[in-house]
């Protein structure tokens, strides 16, 4: 399940065990951020590494187990610069885990990679985006480590911190012998159904005793017969960090199925377990632990997220909450009612205690609660745990219920126990308030707690651990350290506190190329790159501004800083010039084909560069802000200058006064229509400008005379428009007739030209059907089909199609759509074709074969769009008449080229294919779901002479192919470095699972 975690030979360190089966290492182009306020650094997720992050995070935050594994320097466990060499003795495992703690505790960085620490694993991909059990990680975790630490001054490092024992007895009642057997742990499991928390967990493993009599009878090995006997476990020794795993997940033998157990179970921030252990003579604080770590598992038993509540020991991290004080004076009755208030089956088990006979009504159960706590059950517990009757239903192996559910009382073995567990928590409350206080450097006083979940790390307040008591975001493991494990005054708020001299070189460097790479990565993104023109190296001419000299020279380039002000880059120009007379005015100016235009001059010298508007790869024109070269200049997008291509009558005799003029003419987009008459000094006439006819060909529009006062702009001239100036006194010798039809105005466009293609003419005839933009198209249909004179059965067998500017048949068009809903202009082409529109469910869709598509070449078809892309693919190879199921599709793109391959499990509505989309028949079969298709090459290495030596292959080889495995030269064989191999095909499938 964990790769070779268990089989790291530290031994012998090949080449090739670190680099088999590594992950492509991807490097972003932004460096990593720092860190947050917390200043804590958390761990990438790798896909599925939440459960390892969580464990890391938790032995990083165990000072003493990150300084032991600290303490083994480069003279025990090598080194990783050499492990590669071929016999070097690299223990990898304590290696990566020390580096990772480094960069926890010194990177700047908000989230560290596991990346190495998994390569050392020898994970895979596959094994780092697969979730498994965390309390299982911890165990093969520890024995790896333990494994790799063999011969080490740490081969003891986790029996050390970790290890316990546990003793089960079992006493003859008869003889007093007693047989005992010692087992070894490394984390305790408790159970979570049926218990309410974890000391009752703990009294149940390691103070209950089981009683053999009656039929299940003892045979003692010294009386030499079968008797009656007390079987019972201790806790023996204790280590100093105590790992309690929770057995959430379980198996509903009635459902077959797996559950994880939600209902709630409290945990102490402080136990004592000496109830637990055996008696001894040891100081009691050997028994009092402190919670630390609680790793929190969401969802069920089936995935989920794991994260951590991390207490910090030393004070590494930023805590923003306000500290609370604490109390020196603790009332006992106070503690009491808190702890019992948090937990309703505590309260509901001292209610029915306090009566005599345990029994009470479910309805008075209510009253004595409220009088208990001073709160009613809807008002406090209702919320989360539900109504009162059905809470004790759902807790009956401790409520017992009557027939009719009227009375409750507490079942028989739970009342005995009840009463004393309670005394036991009175004395154990007494026992700590009485034991010796904390020192002033305890972590007690103020613990700061953080939740780490994967790279994002936040302050908690203590409280918030109560939350995970159930539900099915819940502890799931539980980690504890001893209290009188003190940290010493120079571990505080120091994470360089025991770090190796060359980890701190290494991360000292690291800190460094950091903030070498933001500081470029700053640059790069906030720099823009301007583009100063001078006025004074510019001069006016025809409506727009020219360069004296070349464009190149009349150019400075300058990288600027986005985030500086513009007084700034004022002061820096005025610093590149030397010397400027005057005020220095910038103008954001553009290229247009009449040449540099300046358009808004920039204010406010307080505003940064993007604040003012100025975008990356502006033109800024730098002048006295009035004029250039002794003109005045307009500013500003209403007079910007306009190229138009204006087109007037020739002035010589005979065949060349037929013959247009095209004239260049620059006008200021704001200036009058009729002005250009004044230009070209024709008092009268007739002004014309091109329109889109019906075949998107251009036609020649008079513009009315009542227009010629509109300005060029709202007439909707830009630049390269042409328009066409006729003296009225022309004849009807005019070439205007010659070169097109003449539309006295763009309003009398009122038709659709339709195109009869139901027949096989060559030509087909066409038609002006009258309409208007609200025409339904169907009536337009049945219109053309009347004119064309064809048979009325066609009503109910043809469709309108779109004809392009080429030629081509677009999509047919419903019959229920208005020309408006079909975004059809007003004189556009329709063909009138054979065959139905597609229904609002289906698609109609080109495809043809290959990506080499000329136009006409493409096939239709109408298809279903539920209809998987398999089944399409189907239809397509029966219609266009390919033989096999070698084939697959894929969808043509914008620029008419093949897209990626189209999944063939997935429908075409779920790939968003449209009416009118084109796919492409593309030969080869895609491999199936989990498969990679990878080509082979065949490496032969050279002969002693310096020739390419041929080298058979064996008789059991596969057949070459010959597209793949053409010797290569010498030239490129270092490009093509693959292993060498015997056997060689055209291509190969990998599994991925």
């Amino acid at each position: 399940m964990f790769g070779n975690l268990f089989e790291e030979d530290y031994s012998t360190v090949s080449n090739n065990q670190y680099g088999k089966g590594k992950k492509l290492k991807i490097t972003a182009l932004a460096p990593p951020a720092p860190r947050e306020l917390t200043n804590l650094s958390g761990l990438r997720n790798q896909g599925g590494t939440c459960y390892l992050n969580s464990l890391l995070q938790t032995l990083h935050f165990t000072p003493e187990f990150r300084e032991a594994l600290f303490s083994l320097g480069p003279e025990e466990l090598g080194s990783l610069e050499d492990k590669d060499k071929p016999d070097a003795k690299v223990r990898i495992i304590p290696l990566q885990l020390q580096r990772l703690f480094a960069q926890l505790l010194l990177l700047d960085q908000e989230a560290a990679s596991t990346a190495e620490l998994t390569d050392s694993f020898g994970w895979t991909c596959d094994e780092e985006m697969r979730q498994h059990d965390v309390q299982e990680l911890n165990r093969i975790l520890f024995s790896a480590l333990e494994t790799s630490l063999t011969g080490t001054s740490g081969h003891d490092l986790i029996n050390r911190l970790y290890h316990g024992t546990v003793v089960n007895q079992i006493v003859c009642k008869e003889c007093k012998n007693i047989s005992e057997k010692q087992e070894d742990f490394l984390d305790l499991t408790v159970a979570v159904k049926n218990v309410s928390g974890l000391e009752d967990a703990l009294w149940n493993m390691y103070v209950e005793e089981e009683v053999f009599d009656c039929d299940n009878l003892y045979h003692c090995g010294a009386c030499g017969r079968l008797v009656k006997a007390v079987k019972s476990a201790k806790l023996r020794q204790l280590p100093p960090f105590l790992t309690i795993s929770l057995l959430r997940f379980n198996f509903d033998f009635v459902k077959c199925e797996r559950y994880k157990e939600t209902s709630c179970y409290s945990f102490p921030l402080r136990i004592n377990l000496k109830p637990f252990c055996e008696q001894s003579e040891v100081d009691d604080a050997e028994f009092i632990y402190d919670l630390f770590s609680v790793i929190i598992h969401k969802g069920g038993c089936y995935g989920g997220h794991y994260h951590v509540y991390i207490k910090d020991v030393d004070h590494l991290g930023n805590w923003q909450f306000q500290e609370e004080q604490s109390k020196p004076d603790v009332n006992l009755k106070a503690l009491q009612n808190e702890d019992e208030g948090d937990d309703p089956l505590t309260v509901l088990k001292a209610v029915l205690l306090q009566e005599e006979s345990n029994l009470i009504p479910v309805d008075q159960l209510g009253q004595k609660l409220l009088k208990k706590i001073g709160v009613s059950w809807n008002k406090k517990y209702r919320k989360q745990h539900g109504p009162l009757r059905k809470f004790l239903q759902l807790h009956s192996q401790v409520f017992l219920l009557s027939p009719d559910e009227s009375t409750v009382s507490l079942v028989k073995n739970l009342s005995i126990q009840a009463e004393s567990d309670f005394q036991r928590n009175h004395e154990q409350i007494l026992h700590m308030l009485a034991s010796e206080p904390p020192r002033l450097n305890d972590d007690t006083i103020c613990s700061h707690w953080f939740d780490i979940n994967d790279s994002k790390v936040q302050p908690i307040q203590e409280k918030d651990i109560t939350q995970q008591f159930q539900g099915k975001e819940s502890a799931y493991m539980l980690f504890y350290r001893k209290s009188k494990l003190q940290r010493p005054v120079e571990a505080r708020a120091n994470p360089r506190y025991r770090v190796p001299c060359h980890l701190l070189a290494e991360m000292d460097a690291a800190n460094t190329q950091l903030q070498i790479k933001r500081a470029e990565h700053d640059s790069v993104n906030n720099n823009f790159e301007l583009h100063l023109h001078l006025g004074s190296h510019y001069y006016f001419f025809n409506g727009a501004l020219h360069p004296v000299i070349s464009q190149t020279e009349s150019v400075w380039d300058l990288t600027f800083d986005k985030r500086k002000t513009l007084g700034d880059l004022r002061q820096s120009i005025f610093q590149l010039l030397g010397f400027w007379e005057g005020d220095i005015i910038l103008s954001i100016a553009k290229h247009l084909p009449a040449g540099l235009h300046v358009y808004q001059t920039l204010d406010g010298d307080e505003l940064a560069l993007c604040e003012a508007g100025v975008a990356d790869g502006e033109d800024i024109f730098v002048w006295n802000g009035v004029e250039v070269g002794g003109v005045h200049i307009e500013t500003g997008p209403d007079c910007e200058p306009l190229l138009l291509n204006v087109l007037r009558q020739g002035t010589g005799a005979g065949a060349e006064c037929e013959q247009p003029v095209e004239l260049p003419v620059v006008v200021p987009a704001n200036a009058e229509v009729g002005s250009v008459r004044t230009a070209l000094a024709l008092p009268e006439g007739v002004i014309l400008m091109t329109i889109t006819g019906p075949a998107e060909e251009e036609r020649w529009a008079a513009i009315p005379r009542e227009d010629l006062k509109k300005t060029f702009r709202e007439q909707g001239l830009r630049d390269g428009s042409s328009i066409l100036v006729q003296d009225s006194n022309t004849d009807d010798k005019s070439f205007l007739p010659k070169q097109g039809t003449w539309v006295t105005s763009m309003d009398e466009i009122n038709w659709i030209q339709v195109k009869n293609l139901c027949q096989s003419e060559p030509d087909g005839k066409q038609v002006k059907v009258s309409a208007s933009v609200n025409a339904v198209v169907y009536d337009i249909r049945i219109k053309a089909i009347k004119d064309f004179k064809l048979m009325t059965d066609l009503a109910e067998t043809s469709c309108l199609r779109p004809i392009d500017s080429n030629g081509k048949l677009l999509c047919p068009v419903p019959d229920s759509s208005t020309l408006k809903e079909a975004e059809i202009k007003m004189g556009s082409l329709l063909g009138l074709c054979l065959g139905k529109a597609p229904t609002s469910s289906q698609l109609f869709l080109f495809f043809a074969l290959g990506t080499d598509v000329q136009p006409g070449e493409e096939m239709e078809v109408i298809v279903e769009e539920t209809i998987s892309v398999r089944e399409c693919l189907k239809i397509m190879l029966e219609k266009s008449g390919q033989p096999g199921d070698m084939w697959h599709l894929r969808k043509m793109d914008w620029c008419y080229e093949a897209g990626e391959p189209l999944c063939e499990d997935a429908t075409l509505k779920e790939l968003k294919i449209c009416s009118g989309d084109t796919l492409l028949l593309i030969e080869g079969k895609l491999p199936p779901r989990g498969f990679l298709k990878v080509p082979m090459w065949w490496y032969r290495p050279p002969g002693p002479s310096g020739q390419w030596a041929s080298q058979d292959l064996p008789s059991h080889a596969a057949p070459q192919v010959s597209s793949r495995q053409a010797v290569p030269t010498r030239g490129n064989c270092s490009s093509r470095k693959v292993p060498a191999a015997s056997r060689v095909s055209g291509s190969l499938r990998t599994k991925i699972t």
